[in-house]
């Protein structure tokens, strides 16, 4: 069976597409091939809704890493989040992490707050203190009712 110069020059060409496509995929999305690069970090969070494995862990707005594990701890009944952080950064043993979001309808990242101690985290460390996400529904209905969403019925 001969091939036709035309057929392997079209396959070659649907190929490279296909590869254009994937890298192109893998940069819009934030996903990466290496994810989970660089030192653990974890701590542990009341609410970590809207945060999943791959999600950003960002300081100052740049990522400085990627969420890799997100678990429930079944005594606390806490969300427990390990990261991966870029090697070389070093972060105050103070630090505060926290869920944040890009706006109402943005998506939801880790957002780290640096300490000013002289000591550093280190790989395998746990974060002190945390903050949860915050509901945008919880938020909405305590602005407009002026009652705590959590306690329907007890409205005065």
């Amino acid at each position: 069976m001969a091939y036709r110069p035309w057929e392997i020059l079209l396959g070659a060409a649907v190929l490279t597409v296909a590869v254009v496509f994937a890298v192109f995929a893998l940069r819009t999305t934030g996903t990466s091939l290496a994810q989970g690069a660089g030192y653990p970090l974890y701590a542990t969070f009341r609410s970590a809704e809207g945060v999943r494995p791959g999600t950003e862990v960002r300081l100052a707005g740049v990522k400085i890493g990627t969420v890799t594990t997100l678990t429930l701890d079944p005594q606390s009944f806490r969300a427990q989040l390990a990261i991966a952080v870029n090697p070389g950064l070093d972060l105050p043993s103070d630090s505060t992490i926290q869920v944040a979001s890009e706006g109402l309808l943005g998506g939801t990242f880790i957002e780290v707050l640096p300490g000013g101690d002289l000591e550093n985290l280190q790989p395998g460390d746990t974060f002190q203190d945390t903050q949860s996400a915050v509901s945008l529904i919880t938020l909405l209905l305590r602005a407009f009712t002026g009652s705590d969403a959590s306690t329907p019925g007890d409205a005065p």
